[in-house]
């Protein structure tokens, strides 16, 4: 009776004189989920930054997370209950399960609806396997880009990709148990070793300047080629100029739909990548290099975590010094200081800039952000010389350019070509068109990018060429579109992913994306209105992901003006 009429009472903890709470408001710690959260931890320390790594052992080991477990990683990690919630909601690949709630199927197949997959049939396999599977049993999701685009339609059964998917291969799978991710033959430690590898870390850690190698790294022309392009080399001197510690961070997060050369590189040769995230390191005195990668590439994971163990038991790196960190499905990531973010265990928010990282980054110390290939071009830089890059030149361009190539191609796949090379050179090294369609459009990096028509076919797909034209060249995600697309089509795919994937941390992104996407489904468009919204969105969003989403309308717009 007496404990009713506290309950009754004002306030949170007393209701009246003498009279309080059994237990604090929220929910109750239980025992057993501690104890299942205490063993899943084991003797790792309980620091902030460790949430998203916590949440994903507790998602794969139960398949979701319950409000109880996360009540419990709670008071292991000394946080409020609401700060682990709002980062476990943050993440398309955390399942938050709350009390009376029914947790999902044991298996979840995920179903890329990006725009090579798209224009692959994505849609009629997700509608095929939701006819012809138990819901109770299976789920199946639409999802962002996986990295795939050379095999589309791609999906992901559990960890296990399916390439060119059929209904047919996931029925097989399934009834196989196989759910786990496939790795391929990759260049092991040992073999890039007896080629020579880490043979130039060991010279520059011996008896290298630190300038020296930023002086040929600048001479090669290399620029970062996560998409902005800023000159690689002369990022180490604005790390260098602020006091330490200092650390590395490496932007694996390759979630642009229509990108997947880095996927490429890592799941052949790690090491070149490896040994250039080393040299980085060297040069900037990096007391950690921090590793993110993204959730959908799980036999990267799988590869990068064995050859990181080989590399300590080498000596090659101090056990710990490299920390390799995993995505939880967020495409916003990929911008460096949401990635940093990330890393600190938060939501992958954007931050204000300035300061910059390279002032004010990991744990608020200077931190070098890079991209996976280009470490991977600055070890081969060390071995071979800026000549690997700077001798080769075409349509006044210096360097090599991996171009990721999808879409209405006959060989879809990554090809290493002249930085200077058009988009007839790409579609024609991609085997020429598929049979039976016609070059009509093609996004030159990314949905970011827009699209532009077949007629615009000599330009030269690089830096700062592509500029003049109201779009840019990116992480040179390059997919072609046929006579039997629509450009609109295309433009309300990548703006329906702009919509997913907003942060939701400033409003003429959030809003814009959302309104844009319903304007965009009319039968015609509301030019001037989407002009103005356009306008407003490049004006005023945070960071590039609502600075660039206007692209494929304005570009549709101005050279698809019959479709809209």
């Amino acid at each position: 009776m007496a404990l009713d009429q506290a309950e009754k009472g004002k306030g949170v903890w007393k209701s009246g004189k003498g009279k309080g709470r059994v237990r604090p408001k929220g929910r109750a710690l239980e025992d057993q989920p501690r104890e299942e959260v205490r063993n899943l931890l084991g003797d790792q320390p309980r620091r902030a930054d460790l949430l998203i790594e916590f949440l994903h052992l507790i998602q794969d080991k139960y398949g979701h997370l319950s409000a109880a477990h996360l009540r419990a990683l709670a008071e292991e990690m000394r946080m409020s209950m609401a700060e682990v919630y709002e980062v476990a909601t943050f993440y398309a690949h955390f399942d938050v399960v709350k009390e009376g709630e029914t947790p999902p199927p044991a298996l979840t197949i995920r179903v890329c609806d990006s725009l090579s997959c798209e224009l692959a049939g994505a849609q009629a396999l997700k509608a095929a396997l939701e006819d012809g599977l138990d819901a109770s049993e299976v789920r199946v999701l639409r999802a962002p880009c996986m990295g795939r685009c050379d095999t589309a339609p791609t999906l992901e059964l559990g960890h296990n990709h399916i390439d060119n998917a059929t209904p047919e291969k996931v029925h097989a799978a399934i009834a196989a148990g196989d759910t786990h991710a496939h790795v391929p033959d990759y260049e092991t430690l040992d073999a890039y070793m007896a080629e020579g590898g880490y043979g130039a870390l060991k010279d520059l850690r011996a008896n290298g300047d630190w300038q020296e190698v930023q002086a040929r790294i600048k001479e090669s022309s290399l620029r970062g080629l996560g998409g902005a392009g800023f000159p690689s080399g002369t990022k180490w001197g604005f790390v260098r100029g602020n006091a330490g510690p200092r650390y590395l961070a490496v932007n694996g997060d390759e979630g642009e739909p229509g990108t997947f050369k880095d996927r490429y590189y890592l799941e052949r040769v790690p090491h070149l990548f490896l040994e250039g995230m080393l040299i980085a390191a060297w040069a900037v005195e990096a007391e950690r290099c921090y590793i993110y990668m993204r959730d959908e590439y799980p036999a990267v994971l799988n590869i990068l975590a064995r050859e990181i163990k080989a590399l300590e038991a080498a000596g090659i790196v101090e056990a710990g010094y490299i920390d390799l960190r995993r995505g939880a499905g967020a495409y916003i990531c990929g911008e460096e200081s949401a990635m940093i973010e990330s890393i600190e265990g938060k939501r992958g928010m954007p931050r204000h800039r300035p300061p910059y990282v390279a002032a004010v980054g990991i744990f608020g110390q200077p931190t070098l952000v890079h991209n996976v290939e280009t470490l991977h071009w600055i070890a081969r830089i060390c071995r071979e010389g800026p000549e690997v890059l700077n001798v080769t030149e075409k349509n006044g361009r210096k360097g090599l350019r991996s171009y990721s190539v999808s879409g209405r191609v006959a060989k879809p796949g990554v090809y290493l070509l002249p930085a200077g090379s058009t988009i007839t050179d790409i579609i024609a090294e991609a085997g020429g068109m598929a049979e039976g369609h016609v070059f009509k459009a093609y996004q030159p990096g990314g949905p970011s990018s827009g699209l532009l028509p077949a007629t615009m076919d000599d330009i030269p797909l690089d830096f700062d060429t592509l500029q003049p034209h109201g779009t840019f060249i990116g992480s040179a995600a390059v997919v072609v579109l046929s006579d039997q697309d629509r450009a609109r089509d295309a433009a309300l795919n990548m703006l329906r992913f702009f919509e997913d994937e907003s942060c939701g941390q400033c409003t003429p992104c959030r809003v814009g994306c959302e309104k844009a996407v319903k304007l965009m489904q009319a039968d015609s468009w509301d030019q001037g209105l989407l002009g103005e919204l356009c306008t407003a969105m490049t004006d005023a969003s945070i960071c590039g992901l609502g600075q660039a989403a206007p692209n494929p309308i304005k570009l549709v717009m101005q050279h698809f003006p019959d479709e809209v």
